[in-house]
């Protein structure tokens, strides 16, 4: 402040130490309450209390940041305010509501919790710990209203100083601008100079690591073995599990009581070429070495973020159809599936087109009567790529054969448009698509039979679970009620769960970033709903009910292992 005394200066300074310090607003209070005790009702699947108490601080602050604006606007329409000596028992008010609501959400807030966790079949919570959960939720808070009033102050400077030059509305409405660019570019310059690049290292590192006890292929048809183009070395760690855990000759000639061939797995890793291209036609060229195009069925699958295949979603097709199958895929990144959607999405999807114009152009340049069904799968955020790597009137005059995509982000094209297209009367949980003719919906209790029309030769199956947030999660359920949430509800969805605004999509995004369910519910896909997806999309030949029960007890009894997303 040129030109001022150091009275003044000390002045505006106290001033703006105080405007950072003021008490807190008690509309703001009371309304953060509500959503803090919003937060505590059940969602789709339980969380920890430390995740809760995140999900709780963040509510808080949205609920605190709603009484704010009420206020704001209370004001600029200059409608009548109360007096101070009111102000001070309306904020002694609002202290004791904010405590009472917040006790009394706090005391249903395991009985809440155990409602989902009896649904899906998890052992009750035995213990609750109310007050880590506050003292988290109050940290949370208070770093968000701390940034939050660093924002206004500011903005309030840039405004003080942009009025000397313009129109004081201008003034204010250009600090705005400003200042929401300094702090975006603060923000996003420190996410991705720190913690992305940390979060890089260490996946990076992940990827690298070779499991000493994970056996080396051996087979010349194998990929990473001596034979190979691929070494074994620039498979990533996903790749390694991939082709070395799949099930061997042995296994599946146990299992059926006669010799059978093992299935072929091809994975190309992402420090196997230096470009989606390269990497591509690494891929065909090993699949062509290694005898895929001479199989019956030609599977191509996109992996999650990290570059994991499903073990049981690939286990339970192969063995279906008794080892006489083939899997390409390619790794398009080391990262977990949501920090590869934020940072490297069009990548994926670029590394996922490159590997399917390789391999459907030779699939399709052989003669019909002898190639391989051909069929893509895709997991989550691999399922998405999967939507994404063909156009329709690409492969209009030679389609493939299919396409079998489990718990489909909310973001899936294909997903969306039959879904918001769905025939009357049927949930958007389990929609059912133009009678079925192309597109089916399956899920834990009802099959891919399901349909009023006849499905054709060419299928594309979404198997989904009602209870999986990465499917049903939408930044618009912050502001209406999502259609899935309407009667009748999914199976494994609790009838306790209600709508509320902006909190339901922060539970919904809680649940997608660190919710827990078991095998078959939430976005765990179990091998026995593989068995029927699978079994109903390619219809392999000559199973028994004997037969089929036989393989349900075998991954019954052995789950397969998981990986990392």
């Amino acid at each position: 402040m040129k030109g001022c005394t150091p009275e003044r200066q000390g002045s505006a300074r106290a001033l703006r130490v105080r405007r950072l310090l003021r008490p807190l607003c008690p509309e703001g209070m009371v309304a953060g309450a509500v959503f803090f005790a919003f937060s505590l009702t059940p969602s789709l699947l339980p969380r920890s209390y430390a995740v809760q108490g995140l999900l709780s601080g963040l509510s808080f602050a949205a609920g605190y940041g709603v009484g704010v604006a009420g206020v704001l606007l209370w004001r600029y329409l200059q409608l009548p305010r109360a007096r101070t000596r009111v102000r001070r028992v309306l904020r002694t008010i609002a202290a004791a509501a904010t405590a009472l609501l917040c006790l009394a959400s706090l005391w249903h807030a395991a009985h809440w919790q155990n409602s989902i966790r009896r649904l899906l079949g998890m052992e009750e919570l035995s213990g609750f710990q109310p007050v880590l959960l506050v003292l988290i939720g109050a940290l949370l808070f208070v770093l968000v209203l701390g940034l939050a009033r660093l924002f206004a102050w500011v903005w309030r400077r840039l405004s003080s100083r942009l009025g000397r030059y313009v129109p004081a509305r201008l003034a204010r409405l250009l600090a705005a601008g400003l200042s929401v660019f300094v702090f975006w570019t603060t923000l996003n310059g420190l996410f991705y100079r720190f913690l992305l690049k940390a979060a890089d290292r260490s996946f990076q590192a992940l990827d690298a690591l070779i499991d000493d006890e994970l056996p080396r292929p051996a087979g010349p048809e194998q990929t990473g073995s001596s034979a190979s183009r691929i070494a074994w070395e620039d498979l990533g760690r996903q790749g390694r599990e991939f082709v070395a855990r799949g099930p061997s000759a042995a296994d599946l000639s146990a299992f059926f009581g006669r010799p059978v061939t093992a299935p072929i797995r091809v994975y190309v890793g992402l420090n196997s070429a230096d470009n989606p291209e390269a990497r591509a036609q690494l891929a065909l060229e090993e699949l062509i070495r290694a005898g895929g195009f001479q199989r019956s069925l030609l599977l191509l699958v996109t992996p999650t973020g990290t570059g994991w295949v499903d073990p049981a979603s690939q286990a339970t097709v192969e063995y279906l159809h008794r080892g006489d199958l083939a899997t390409v895929a390619a790794q398009y990144s080391y990262l977990s599936s949501p920090l590869a959607l934020l940072t490297q999405g069009d990548y994926g999807a670029e590394m996922a087109r490159a590997l399917f114009a390789r391999i459907y152009g030779h699939w399709r340049s052989l003669p019909k009567d002898s190639r391989p069904r051909l069929f893509l799968h895709g997991l989550s955020l691999g399922s998405l790529n999967s939507d994404l790597s063909f156009d329709v009137f690409d492969v209009v005059e030679d389609p493939f054969d299919g396409a079998l995509w489990s718990g489909p982000p909310y973001r899936h094209g294909t997903w969306r448009r039959a879904t918001r297209e769905r025939d009357p009367g049927s949930p958007a949980w389990l929609p059912i698509f133009r009678g079925g003719s192309v597109v089916r919906f399956m899920n834990q209790t009802t099959g891919l039979r399901e349909g009023t029309g006849t499905w054709g030769n060419f299928r594309i199956a979404f198997l989904q679970y009602a209870s999986d947030p990465i499917t049903f999660f939408d930044p618009k359920s912050a502001w209406r009620m999502p259609d899935w949430m309407r009667e009748p509800r999914g199976p494994d969805v609790s009838p306790a769960l209600r709508w509320f605004p902006v909190v339901t999509m922060l539970q919904l995004a809680t649940d997608m970033m660190a919710g827990t369910a078991p095998k078959g519910f939430g976005h765990e896909y179990a091998p026995l709903h593989y068995i029927d997806a699978w079994l109903a999309v390619t219809e392999p030949e000559g199973w028994t009910d004997a037969e089929l029960q036989r393989l349900r007890a075998l991954f019954h009894e052995n789950e397969p292992r998981a990986g990392g997303r």
